[in-house]
């Protein structure tokens, strides 16, 4: 069973920046492709970004494009999402899962049941 664990949520500025980790203390994250989702509330679940097994494709939602970027470094076993120039429309709980090709692609769509594990998820509130 993998277990994953969010942190470096937080409150921040329009137009700021943070940074969002991914990481799991029980399994090698270089085998699964790794997305970030995230959800509002009254707003049903997006995937924002993911960075495939073996870090040959990624995939941003067009809401993202160009703000954010998804990085794995793999001596430390963690995912990282970047997010520059946030908006107030980017507050929102963010989740990391991860799942095992092919079944999970980072192609923009994820099948049901695509995903062996979610975190709890960190919360990101952008405001003034």
């Amino acid at each position: 069973q993998v277990q994953l664990v969010e942190s470096g949520g937080g409150l921040v500025q329009p137009g700021g920046s943070l940074i969002l980790s991914c990481t799991a203390s029980d399994v090698t994250l270089d085998y699964y492709a790794i997305g970030w989702f995230r959800q509002a509330p009254g707003k049903e679940r997006e995937e924002v970004s993911c960075i495939s097994s073996s870090d040959t494709s990624t995939y941003y939602a067009d809401s993202v494009k160009g703000r954010f970027t998804i990085s794995r470094d793999n001596a430390k076993n963690t995912v990282y999402l970047q997010m520059n120039s946030l908006k107030p429309e980017d507050t929102a709980v963010y989740h990391c899962a991860a799942g095992r090709p092919p079944f999970y692609s980072c192609s923009g769509d994820v099948p049901l049941g695509a995903l062996d594990a979610w975190g709890q998820g960190t919360l990101v509130t952008v405001s003034s």
